[in-house]
């Protein structure tokens, strides 16, 4: 069976560089580590250390098994971490990110209901491709983050989503618009506004804006992109002013915007997903228990924005 101490003593060793000082960085003997050693060789049924007098290397075995050490030994750290604060302070820690539109709407209720199972969150704002880089490198214990019909997020195969909520995508018009008299908008009357200007992300290759973009080229035609901007506040400041026409995910909307309609497409592939992805541990690839407790609160903090 793997110890941990055989992982310790691979990662000190690729640190220093040699086994002596591996040893007097973890504050073991020397014969300790090579013990450790030659016990994890002897489990692998292959040799993980290159030695010479210059000191010692890692062989293409030791890289991998000191990518999965990194992971095992950090997750270790923070299970004994999580369960010391709670044995004696009474909480949980966790390292909490999300999306601002999902913030603004959903954390009040978040916070408030993993307070009461002594579960705090050190809340990170930040856009998805941030966030799943540090979800990936088992950096946050969990984040929100969104997807859309036909795009795939670059997980890892340890990280397990779980949708929370669909996110209807609303187009914004500006008051008097011909459109602005119908409730919705099927896919033909919106491939109408291809001679529209139109307002998108600040990235290029932003999903939400790839539906849009993907629909209008199937029929042929290319949108003039007037102004880029994350913010959807400006956004909709544009649209009132009448410099172009734009979409936002409905979470990202509120009661009433001066100068703006918004109106839903009738078409499902108009949406966005926002999942809740986090590292799944042990054979089930299952999250942390305060993990699943938070996973619950978002859904409940989901499901109480109705028919938001």
């Amino acid at each position: 069976m793997l110890d941990l101490r055989q992982l310790e003593a691979l990662r000190a060793v690729s640190g220093e560089g040699s086994v002596t000082g591996a040893a007097r960085r973890l504050g073991w003997s020397q014969p300790t580590v090579d013990y450790h050693l030659k016990n994890l060789e002897r489990l692998v049924g292959a040799p993980v250390l290159l030695r010479s007098r210059r000191g010692s290397t890692l062989t293409p075995v030791g890289v991998l098994l000191l990518d999965r050490a990194h992971e095992i030994l950090s997750l270790g750290e923070r299970a004994l971490h999580d369960a010391r604060e709670l044995t004696h302070m009474g909480h949980v820690r966790l390292r909490f990110g999300t999306i601002p539109t999902a913030a603004a709407k959903l954390l009040p209720s978040i916070v408030g209901q993993v307070g009461g199972l002594g579960i705090e969150l050190d809340a990170v704002l930040a856009e998805v491709p941030q966030l799943v880089e540090r979800v990936n490198r088992h950096e946050l214990d969990a984040a929100i983050v969104y997807s859309v019909p036909g795009h795939d997020l670059p997980f890892r195969q340890d990280i397990v989503t779980t949708e929370v909520l669909r996110d209807p995508l609303m187009l914004a018009l500006p008051e008097g618009h011909p459109l602005g008299a119908r409730s919705s908008l099927d896919r033909a009357a919106l491939l109408t506004l291809s001679d529209e200007r139109w307002l998108f992300a600040a990235a290029w290759n932003d999903p939400m804006d790839a539906i849009v973009i993907n629909a209008f080229a199937e029929a042929g035609h290319t949108l003039e992109v007037s102004i880029r901007t994350d913010d959807f506040q400006v956004m909709l400041g544009m649209v009132a002013a009448r410099m172009g026409v734009g979409f936002l995910p409905k979470l990202a909307s509120g009661p009433s915007h001066p100068g703006v309609l918004l109106r839903p497409i009738d078409d499902r592939s108009f949406v966005r997903s926002l999942l809740l992805a986090a590292p799944g541990e042990g054979s089930r690839r299952q999250p942390s228990t305060a993990v699943r407790q938070l996973a619950a609160a978002v859904r409940d903090a989901a499901a109480a924005l109705g028919d938001h």
